[in-house]
């Protein structure tokens, strides 16, 4: 059986750098999630990138700060 955690860990790795014109919004949604709008999606696809890249992106940045707190969390556990 494989480890879920090792598989998130990979789909993180293997995601495709992403465009320059992202960083702000990235940064958005690994930091305060809570805050991106409708329109910072907009935006993007405004300057030429597709909902699949947004999505993959996104969910990219996402899971790579859950696995980060879960790290950090794990180290002041043990």
């Amino acid at each position: 059986m494989s480890d879920p955690l090792a598989e998130l860990r990979d789909v993180v790795l293997g995601t495709a750098p992403p465009p320059a014109q992202m960083s702000n919004y990235l940064a958005k949604v690994r930091d305060r999630a809570f805050t991106v709008t409708d329109q910072d999606v907009e935006d993007l696809k405004e300057a030429g990138i597709s909902e699949d890249e947004i999505f993959e992106q996104t969910v990219a940045v996402a899971v790579a700060e859950g696995l980060h707190r879960l790290d950090r969390a794990a180290e002041v556990i043990q």
